[in-house]
């Protein structure tokens, strides 16, 4: 998306924000694959410049300390969106990345007017190793 999104912004297309959540603990990790893979996909698909920093944008602070346990905001986020959109979302990384989003319109990092684009990677199946979270 990160590529594709500068590609379509080089050709003449509205600037669009590509925001990553980090929900593996390992931030810096994190955003050297993403950058890493951003930049491989540039020049696969053509792209004539090297992506710039600040198109590749991937944000902390819902990961909790360890990767795979989920933390209140994630339970939250994930009752939420299952109350609001129907939508099934798991607690490893959808659930965080959802309580990223969450707070982002919240605190109003993203305008409440925005169109957001929100690319859920499946999980599902995970859900059911987390059941006894949801008990109540």
């Amino acid at each position: 998306m990160i590529a594709g999104f500068a590609a379509l912004e080089d050709a003449g297309g509205r600037p669009r924000r590509v925001i990553g959540i980090d929900a593996s603990a390992t931030i810096e990790k994190t955003r050297e694959q993403v950058s890493r893979i951003a930049r491989n996909t540039a020049k696969l698909i053509g792209l004539e410049r090297d992506l710039r920093d600040d198109e590749i944008q991937v944000l902390e602070g819902w990961a909790g300390d360890y990767y795979g346990i989920p933390v209140e905001s994630t339970v939250e986020a994930i009752r939420l969106s299952g109350r609001l959109e129907g939508m099934i979302i798991d607690p490893v990384y959808e659930g965080k990345s959802m309580a990223g989003l969450i707070d982002l319109v919240s605190n109003g990092e993203i305008g409440k007017d925005s169109n957001v684009l929100y690319a859920h990677l499946g999980g599902q199946p995970a859900l059911n190793a987390y059941s006894g979270i949801f008990d109540n």
